[in-house]
This record gives structure tokens, sequence and C-alpha cells, in this order.
């Protein structure tokens, strides 16, 4: 029987379920074979040559696979339909007949489907062809270009910048992305503007807000209000004059919802909603193709099968109703550039079910399949209705207008499934007016203005005339109300906006997008903050040094073009090795003339061209590079394992550092004082300030340290606390049973440190505050090291002690007891937690209440009862 191979064992599982005992169905486990992690891997010497390499963990899945062919004499290939899954088909049949596994007579066809169900296998196996070379030698051409930069750029940054780990074709652009919206974050210099606002009140009562938009009879801009002088001359000129409704404009309007999910979009979206990376994204969409719930997850494609808008148009009409079903289907144009790319959207093998239906245990795979459930229902429904009304507030002197903008769903259409996650907040469109009519008079609401801006921000409601923190100013009727804003920079980019900018600017391919977004991560170039992707200093000096040296390489416009080229290759349009060696000519000379370059070379370069974010103007006007410490040293762009640093010039002499991110403060470094001859310093560091005895020399190259805890401000360290800090760790004293009991701060907090004589290694015990380190005593000290000798792994806590023990329950047996809990005292019995309520006292607790709460509560639950009661004893049941 047919011999059927597939990348992973899931998929597998699922697919021998519709074929059946007819065929044998195996797991590849992904790529079988790589070009080995050495020179000559790629030989561009001998027209590209590549050495191929079965991985270690592979050879006993291609030897099942051969074994199986033994027997059965004919091979199907059913890896998944992009570049990636013809490669790995192709790997495995050259690797097949590097074996002799794959004879002359030996039938070989590749199928593939764009999803496990057994009507999209059923129809692959009935139209198998040959493995698509093209599509072979556009992987071919990628590899091999990863290759040759990789292997050959990564050791120049070894040489040139101690630290630097690696660098790639496109995780260098994507990184480079990172820092220099970084470096516009630090450049930019914010613009103060005011803005008014003014609550209003209809004849009827109900009140609405409007903007000031017109003053002194011009068109008012956005940046025109420049100060808080001309905001309260505006505040005047509003509350001084009386206003009626000049206009009411209300426009039908109307919002067709988004395309189906491609790979770029779904992980853009599950960043948005779930906080997912793309990575994370990746892996429960990878789950959900494999269990045959949802279609092939890396896909440039849009557009869906018509038997699958046919059936979720049904689903809509079933579910929602006739009314929510357009007249006609609606069509996505497809982005992809070529054939291979030109698969369907994401979406559900079967409509009818969404992710209640199939009951995903996962939370993860729920969610995401949720998401692309209610997309996929979303596209095909028909557009929101919506009136968008704007309303013209003026004075009769034409000095003053204000407009008030709202907007009211007639109808909701796909809103009511499913609306797009936004990188931006609402706007005032998006607020719902009162009935208002032309011509009748605008009188300021009796309600506060600053009440609701207060709400709205957690600050305390404003008095007459009164400031919260200088951002805003009160009209005498508090009605008005102008507030200061800064303009922003640019945010700092999410994995979201992330892969949105690489799509833009055509870098990479969605199969790519979550490995080169790990990968820097990996690198220690980017970390993740609250879920915003922030450069490392290693990342910056990286990235600078290939701006200056191999700018081409990391250039935008450069690498979209060589996706292309690419993308021509993978339709048959160009030939991969003519690709490669256009590209190995110039790249090689680039690579022979940096290697020449001396370390200092490359760093006073690099210093040049990052003198204005290092060395920015000092106010007194003296020379920014001049050493702050020991004022005769230049400073200069130095490099170390972590990355690179600003250093002064008198090395050793002078060990003055600080960091490359431009922040030129130096008040983090302070001398606190003097203790036995030593100097005590304040410094700042690459994890937070921490406090030293004297500075390092050639005699003393590791002077003391310790970091400041938490809670504690660099601000208010004098040299008492320092010095506290410095006599750490603490000896509380002699434990009763023998050795020294000590206290100290570690990188997961304060902890207590105790060896006994027969230990073979100490044990800590976490501090829960960081005061304790330098006031616990000894009671304390021994009962928190005894807790956690009793319970060393921290798996739960230690057995809580009965507030009170009413004794064997009088049905079932077992101990009932009320405990004191996180949420409150509580009874307890076998594995029923019943809350007591609020007005009831642990001590008031009753045999009878305590058997009430529990039957109730296992009545919620669905508590099985015992099949029979336990015989009482008088000896009690330990809880």
């Amino acid at each position: 029987m047919p011999v059927v191979v597939v990348e992973s064992p899931a998929k597998a599982k699922t697919i021998n379920k519709y074929l059946g005992s007819d065929y044998t169905v195996l797991a590849s486990y992904g790529h079988v074979r790589d070009l080995p992690a050495k020179d000559g891997s790629v030989d561009p010497e001998h027209d590209f040559d590549m050495t191929w390499e079965v991985a270690a963990d592979s050879r006993k899945h291609v030897k099942a696979i051969a074994d199986a062919l033994a027997e059965d004499n004919e091979l199907i290939l059913a890896t998944d339909p992009d570049r990636e899954g013809e490669a790995i088909s192709w790997h495995l049949q050259e690797a097949l007949t590097k074996r002799r596994s794959i004879k002359k007579g030996t039938a070989v066809s590749r199928v593939t489907f764009n999803a496990i169900t057994k009507d999209a296998v059923t129809k692959a196996m009935q139209n198998p062809r040959q493995v698509d070379m093209p599509l072979v030698e556009a992987y071919l051409a990628r590899r091999a270009l990863d290759y040759l930069v990789g292997f050959n750029l990564s050791p120049v940054l070894w040489r040139k910048l101690p630290g630097a780990r690696s660098a790639g074709r496109v995780q260098s652009v994507c990184l480079r992305l990172i820092v220099e919206r970084e470096m516009e974050i630090e450049a930019f210099k914010p613009v103060e503007y005011w803005s008014v606002k003014a609550l209003l009140e209809t004849p009827r009562g109900q009140v609405y807000e409007a903007r000031l938009v017109t003053l002194a009879g011009n068109k008012l801009d956005k940046m025109d209000l420049s100060n808080a002088t001309q905001a309260e001359l505006a505040l005047q000129a509003i509350t001084s004059r009386a206003l009626s409704i000049q206009s009411v404009e209300a426009k039908p309007a109307a919002r067709n919802p988004s395309a189906p999910f491609m790979t770029s979009t779904l992980q853009q979206e599950a960043s948005r909603k779930f906080g997912m990376g793309a990575r994370h994204c990746m892996s429960a969409a990878q789950r959900l193709y494999e269990a045959g719930h949802i279609t092939y997850m890396r896909t440039d494609g849009i557009d869906m099968a018509p038997e699958a808008v046919m059936a979720t148009r049904d689903a809509i009409a079933e579910r929602f109703g006739a009314e929510y079903v357009p007249d006609s289907p609606r069509m996505y144009k497809n982005k992809a550039k070529n054939a291979q790319e030109a698969h369907e959207c994401i979406r559900p093998t079967d409509m009818r079910k969404d992710a209640a239906a199939l009951k995903l245990k996962d939370e993860d795979q729920r969610r995401l399949y949720d998401l692309i459930w209610k997309r996929t229902i979303a596209c095909q429904m028909a557009a929101a209705r919506l009136e968008r009304t704007t309303v013209e507030i003026g004075s009769a002197d034409g000095q003053v207008g204000l407009r008030a903008t709202g907007q009211v769903v007639l109808f909701d259409g796909f809103l009511r499934v499913y609306e797009e996650g936004r990188d931006d907040v609402e706007n005032d469109e998006d607020k719902r007016l009162p009935q208002i009519s032309m011509g009748e008079k605008a009188v300021f609401a009796k309600t506060s203005l600053a009440d609701q801006f207060a709400k709205a921000t957690g600050d305390a409601p404003l008095t007459e005339g009164a400031k919260i923190a200088k951002e805003a100013i009160l009209s005498e009727n508090e009605a008005v109300l102008a507030l200061q804003h800064h303009t922003q920079p640019p945010p700092r980019y999410t994995e979201a906006t992330l892969v949105k900018r690489m799509e833009e600017l055509g870098i990479g391919r969605p199969s790519t997008y979550a490995s080169v977004i790990t990968t820097i991560q990996d690198r220690e170039y980017v970390r993740k903050d609250k879920n915003r992707l922030i450069p490392e200093e290693k990342g910056r000096i990286v990235t600078i040094f290939l701006l200056n040296f191999f700018r081409q390489y990391v250039g935008y416009e450069f690498t979209a073009n060589l996706e292309e080229q690419l993308d021509d290759v993978s339709a048959g349009s160009r030939d991969y090795k003519d690709l490669l060696g256009r590209f190995w000519r110039d790249f090689s000379a680039a690579i022979s003339e940096t290697s020449e370059l001396r370390i200092s070379e490359v760093l006073d370069k690099l210093d040049e061209a990052l003198a204005p974010q290092l060395y920015p103007p000092r106010e007194d006007g003296s020379d920014p590079r001049i050493c702050p410490k020991c004022g005769t040293g230049q400073l200069h762009l130095k490099t170390s394992r972590t990355g690179g640093f600003v250093g002064c010039g008198n090395y050793p002499e002078c060990r003055y550092t600080r960091p490359i991110s431009g922040d030129a403060d130096d008040s983090a470094e302070r001398l606190l004082g003097e203790d036995g001859g030593d100097e005590i310093w304040l410094k700042a560091g690459r994890f937070g300030p921490y406090v030293q005895r004297g500075e390092i020399s050639e005699e003393n190259k590791k002077p003391p340290r310790a970091s400041l805890p938490r809670g504690w401000s660099a601000e208010d360290l004098d040299l008492e606390k320092a010095l506290v800090l410095l006599s750490l760790p603490r000896q509380i004293g002699q434990h009763p049973e023998g050795g020294m009991i000590s206290s100290n701060f570690g990188r997961f907090g304060p902890y207590l440190m105790h060896q006994l004589p027969d230990e073979a290694k100490p044990v800590y015990a976490n501090l829960k505050d960081p005061n304790d380190v330098f006031e616990i005593g000894m009671n304390r000290a021994v009962e928190l090291l005894a807790e956690k000798r009793a319970n060393p792994r921290g798996r739960g806590r230690a057995a809580a002690k009965p507030l009170k023990e009413l004794g064997e329950h009088p049905e079932h047996g077992g101990a009932v007891n009320v405990l004191d809990g996180r949420y409150g005292a509580y009874v307890k019995w076998d594995k029923v937690n019943a809350t007591l309520p609020k007005d009831v006292e642990a001590a008031d607790v009753t045999m009878e209440m305590a058997v009430a709460l529990i039957a109730e509560k296992s009545a919620k639950k669905g508590t099985k009862k015992k099949a029979a009661p336990r015989k009482k004893t008088t000896k009690k049941t330990e809880s």
C-alpha cells in the first residue's frame, strides 16, 4: 500500500483517519536535511553547490520511511502547500534516492491540500503531480542567501563588535526598523498645544460635548492654541457669547467588513486582541490546522473557495437571518504576486461549527479559532449602515464656532459578529449625539465638564480656576474646559505593528515573520516590555555598524527588491543561480573591505556617526565630549560583551562609563561620602542603580557592590543607607540546631539563608518585605525556614490551622473545619470549600450551619456524594 509522508505526527494522525488502512501515513518531523553549520556548505566558487546533511534527529524518521518503502513501492509526498512544504518533499525524495530506497520502479507523486478535511484530502489524492522545481529553487535561493549573509557577516560582527551574535538577511532589516523608531522617539521634541471643549445642553436637558473649531472668525487648526494664555482667552471668548445651533447635517454611511485573514493580519489581530506574539499565534494556528479545524495558516491569499463562500452565506442566514446576507457574495482581491502564494485565506473548514461547538480544551486554540470563525463569517455579511451627524454651533457675530460629531448605527450588519481591533484610540465620531434641532439655543450644561474629565483620567474633580497638573484650565461656569496637550513621538512597535510595517515594505514573507521577530529577541538585540519592542544597546550598535559598513544589505528597498526577485524564481521566470551570482559579487567585496579594518577604525566611524546622539550639547556650553568625572579625558564609544557604551579616554586612571542610549544626564553617578578611607559611590548600571565601595583599579578589580532593593529611590539614597546595603549579607544569629542564619537581596528579591550541619545545601526562604532583610528577628526567621524545609518545592501553602474544628460530618464522615482563606473565612469538608456569609463570624459557625453551606456548594458544583456513608469513629480524620 502507498506510503504517505507529512510533516508532523498530529497531521499524520488526522490524515490516517481519512485515508484508512489502505495507506501507511508517516511523519518526517519537519525539515529532513539542512546545511551544516560550517564553512563551505554553500560554495560560490563551484556554481553555489550546496552540501546537505540529514539531521541526527531526522535519521530515524527517514529510516522509518525507507523501511516502509521496502514493502510498498509507492511514495506520496503530502507536505504543506507552500514553498517550505515543497522543499521538504524535495529533501525527502533526494534523501531517499540517495539511500536507494526510491528505485526505478518506485512511483513518487506530490499532493497538496489547503485543509485537512476528508473531502480536501480525497480530492488531493485524485490529483497528484510532481515536485514543483521552481518553488524548490526559490527555497534553495533563500536558503543560500541566508547562509551566505549569516555565515560571512556574523564573523565580521564577532571580530569588530565583541558581544554581537549574528546578522541576517531579513532579521537585520527588521532590527533596523526597531532601532530607528527608538532613535526617532529619543530625538523627538514635544510641542505644546491646547484644545477647548464645551459641555452643552439641549432644551430637553440632554447633554453633549463640542470642541472649538473657529476663533476670532478664523478656522482653528490643531496647533493654533500654543500656550495657556491663548487657551484662557479662548475660554473667555466662548463663555462671553450666546451660542445657537447653526446647522445639523446627518449623512448616511456604510462600513464594510475586513477581508478574511491571511498570515500577517491574523498575527496582527491576535496581538491586538490577545497580546499573542507572532510565534505564539502561529503555534496555536498550526495545531488547529493539523486537527483539521482551519485551512493552511501560512498564506498571502485572502480569497475563499466558492464552496466555502456559499457555506458561509448559508451559516449567516441560519444564525442571523436573511437580512444579514448581502445580495451577492463578497470578493476580495488577492495580494499575492505569484501563483505559489495564492492559497486560500485562513478560515474554518466547517462554517457551521463555532468555537463552542468544537469544545476545544486549549485556551489559546479556542480564542484563535473563535477569532478566525468570526472574521470569516463577518467578511461575507452585509455592511453596517450608519448615520453620521455633524452639528455646527456658533455665536451670532461669527467669532466663535464649535462642532459636535457623532454617529448612530441604524443596522449593525457584520458588526453584530466582529469588529477589527485598532492600533489607535477611538475618535469623537464614535460618540452618540442626542436629538438636536437647528436654530435652538445651545446653553452651557450645569454638569461640570471637569468632573467628566477627572473620571476619564482618574484625577480628582477640578474646582473653579484650578488645574490638573497644569494640564487643564476650567471656565467660571465649569462647562468649558481647556486641555493642555503635547505632540507625541511615534509609538514603539508591537509585534502586530512591526509585522504590518514589514508587510508594507515587502520585507520577508508570512512564513518568516514569526521566526525573525523571535530571533532578534533570542539574540538579546531586542526586549519586549508591555508588548512593545525596545532595542537593547547590543542591537543599537549592531544596527549602526551595518548601516555604516553594509548599508545596502540592510536597505528596505534592496531587501524588498530581493524578495520580488525570489518570487520571480518561484514563478519560473528567473534563474536562481544567476540571482545568487550577482548578489555574491558585491557582497563578498564588502565583506573583504570591512574585514581589513581595525576595531579602532570601526569604533571611530561609529563614534562619528552616533555623535549627535551620544554627545548632545550641554546646558553650560562646555564640550560634551569632556568626561564629567575627571574633567580632562575625551569620551569615546567603546564595546563590550553586553553591547556598546561611552567611556573616558583616560582609562584605566578614569573609569567613567554611561549607556549609549542618549542619556547624557550624569547625575545618576554620585559620590555619597567616605567610610574607612573608601569612597562610597551611587552608580547606574544596566540593571538599575547600585552602590559601590571604592573605584575599580588594577589592585581592586571587583570592588564590593549592592543593588538598590525594589522601592528604594536613588534620589533619596544617602551614605548611611548605602553602608547598610554594603554590609549585607546580614547575620541574624545562630540557629538553635546549628549554623548561622543570614539575610540578603538576590535575583528574585529578599531572602533568608541557612544550612544545618547535616545538610548538603543551604535552604533559602523568600521574604515578602524588603525591610525584613534588615529587621527580621530570630524567632520569625527560624519559623520561615522550618516552613520552607517542610515544603521545599513551594508547591502550595502549608496546611492552614483551623480557626474552628467542628468534628466529623454527620452523614458522610470526614473532618469539618472553619479555615481562614485569601478571601475570608470558609468551611472545608473533603474537597468542598464553602465561603461564610459576610455577616457570619467564624466563631459562631455550628455544624448544622456548616452542613447546610457544604450541601449548597456541592449542589452548585455538581459534587457527587459518596455512595455509602462511612462508619463514625472516635478518631478524627486528618484534614
